[in-house]
């Protein structure tokens, strides 16, 4: 589409050129773009709708890329796009060799650094502060955190060693869910409107520099009124946390009020210690339906721009999970669930609303939802810890740990295992094997099916047990009744192969082998393994190991160690990912690239 403004964005240079006017309509140009395009493509909507004035006002501030501008968590990065020279790419947003739905340095310059996840935008943003201090350059970096990234531990961690700097780094609070610093009443109001005016801070800096030139008294005397209007604005305002850090505290401000941002933001870029401007959005702005339900439009597939996105009525993993959850919390009162921020993405919403006093929202804090859940655990609960398997990557050493070391039976619901898709890079959930079947004590399960989860989120309910159930994103693709009480199932034909997978893979290769004299084995315990499965697959003449997982560290490779120790004589060859990070398409795509579809397993085992 032709757009009168946004056409003719070809760099922030541009957007400095319009005026008051002209940018309100550029800013209804682009929440137009970003609807149509999203409604096409899927992706985060109303975290987007949300920031595009705060967007512009940054892009006319500050100068980007000389100024590092870095959003976080990146899937608000959408406007940020659309004015460093991507609109006319918009269209390829999170397709395959499309742009992506997150930062991305390969990208654009204008992009500093990957911000897939969550909370590191304040600790990248001042490394690369300090190193242009260090290398005698100029300009600054902009950590613009927000949409619940300010609950990772890390965002803090950063906010601590930052606020030790002088100079002017500057850290945007988006605040577009939770109050950090309320404002009281009428004279707090009329405070912060006049502290928020560049007159305002113009005066004052004058006035400081005025003071410190006025001979023996004058140094003393600056430092005395700085104390006197310190006490004062604390006992009006509540934002003493952040400049006890060493911040200097702007806003709260409208953040759909380009005028009123761009002065904060000129004042930030002015001053010579840090500063948090606070900015007040709302998510989901100029779309009804995402302003009415914002969390319903944080990540969303496909949608009629005209009706809004209709909730599929399609079973998934993740609902399979949450019904199970409630089914055994209703007859055990130990059971207990947690989430770092995704309760619908990861199916809990019944079990929060049927069990809220055993349901725990921690944020995004995974390091700290995993260590709650073993204190939990060593309190006599039974804790699942429902997580996205990309995200689990942050509670790597709590695992190890407060859990592993101690055999603490926390459960962990690995979400969205294997590929996930148009989310690219930071979100594939192909590590989680690799890191998780490192640990002693765990014991990791994948199943296939949804009876085949049911039955396992059952089991680990059941049994004193570290452990790790993952599956993917997603439906269900077929469903071979087996006998999951089992550590494996072995199909046993007539031939000298065998296949040995599983999780999802397992329906692929089934439909791929049937009516061959084609063997498999099924893994419903993907670690640790028993003798007996080794032994099973020691007497083929070729073993084929598929996986969805990285192929490092991956259980194939463990497999195919213990064959060899067995006596194996054969020949093993392991289908994987192998030492790659794997990019942006959808999972068929991705399955075709691996090889891991239907008719590409035929052609590798050679069905006609």
């Amino acid at each position: 589409m032709d757009y009168k403004y946004l056409s003719r964005i070809k760099s922030p240079e541009d957007v400095k050129k319009l005026n008051y006017s002209e940018l309100d309509i550029l800013c209804e140009e682009i929440r137009d773009d970003i609807i149509e395009t999203v409604s096409k493509n899927g992706g985060h909507l109303a975290s987007n709708l949300g920031v595009v004035e705060l967007t512009v006002a940054l892009h006319r501030i500050f100068n980007s890329p000389d100024d590092a501008i870095i959003f976080d968590v990146g899937h608000q990065s959408y406007t940020h796009k659309l004015l460093t020279g991507r609109y006319e790419r918009f269209s390829t947003l999170r397709k395959k060799d499309g742009i992506s739905g997150f930062m991305r340095p390969a990208e654009s310059e204008h992009d500093p650094v990957v911000t897939g996840h969550s909370s590191n935008s304040i600790s990248a943003a001042y490394g690369i502060y300090k190193a242009k201090r260090l290398r005698g350059e100029s300009g600054t970096a902009v950590a613009v955190i927000g949409d619940g990234a300010m609950t990772g531990g890390i965002a803090f961690e950063g906010l601590n060693n930052a606020g030790r700097t002088r100079g002017n780094f500057v850290i945007v609070l988006n605040d577009n869910k939770m109050s950090i610093s309320h404002n009281v009443g009428a004279i707090s109001k009329a405070i912060t409107h006049l502290r928020n005016r560049p007159r305002y801070h113009s005066v004052k800096f004058a006035v400081n520099r005025f003071l410190k030139r006025i001979p023996f008294i004058g140094e003393k005397t600056a430092k005395f009124v700085f104390r006197v209007k310190e006490v004062f604005k604390r006992a009006v305002y509540r934002n003493s946390f952040f400049e006890t850090l060493g911040y200097n505290y702007l806003g709260p401000v409208d953040g759909h009020d380009i005028r009123a941002l761009e002065h904060l933001l000129w004042t930030a870029e002015r001053y010579v210690r840090p500063s948090i401007v606070h900015v007040i959005t709302t998510k989901g702005k100029g779309y009804q339906f995402a302003e009415n339900k914002p969390k319903d439009y944080h990540g969303v597939s496909p949608f009629d721009v005209e009706v809004g996105a209709v909730e599929s009525e399609k079973l998934t993993f993740s609902d399979v999970a949450g019904e199970t959850l409630v089914k055994i919390a209703e007859s055990n009162q130990r059971i207990c669930a947690i989430t770092a921020a995704m309760t619908t993405g990861t199916g809990l919403s019944e079990f929060k609303e049927k069990f809220r006093n055993r349901f725990f929202d921690v944020g995004i804090a995974e390091q700290h939802a995993v260590t709650f859940a073993a204190g939990l655990a060593k309190g006599g609960m039974i804790p699942f810890f429902a997580v996205y398997s990309s995200f689990l990557q942050r509670g790597f050493d709590q695992i190890i740990h407060d859990a592993a070391i101690g055999n603490v039976p926390i459960k962990l619901l690995v979400d969205r295992a294997g590929l996930v898709g148009e989310d690219g890079e930071s979100h594939q959930g192909v590590f989680d094997v690799s890191y998780l079947s490192m640990i002693p004590n765990m014991n990791i399960y994948s199943p296939c099916y949804y009876d085949e989860l049911e039955y396992r989120i059952k089991f680990i309910a059941e049994n004193d047990m570290l452990a790790a159930v993952r599956y993917p994103r997603g439906c269900q693709s077929g469903n071979v009744k087996l006998d999951y009480s089992l550590d494996f199932n072995h199909l046993q034909r007539n031939g000298e192969q065998l296949v040995i997978t599983y999780g999802r893979l397992f329906s692929n290769v089934y439909k791929a082998t049937e009516n061959t004299d084609i063997s498999i084995i099924k893994l419903n315990k993907i670690y640790p393994l028993g003798e007996e499965v080794v032994n099973a697959a020691t007497c083929y003449k070729t073993v084929w190991f598929y996986e969805e997982s990285s192929k490092k560290g991956g259980i194939g490779e463990y497999f195919g160690s213990l064959l060899y120790e067995n006596g194996f004589k054969g020949d093993l060859r392991i289908i994987a990912i192998d030492e790659e990070f794997v990019p942006q398409s959808s999972v068929s795509e991705s399955f075709k690239r691996f090889g891991f579809d239907v008719d590409s397993i035929k052609k590798t085992l050679g069905v006609k």
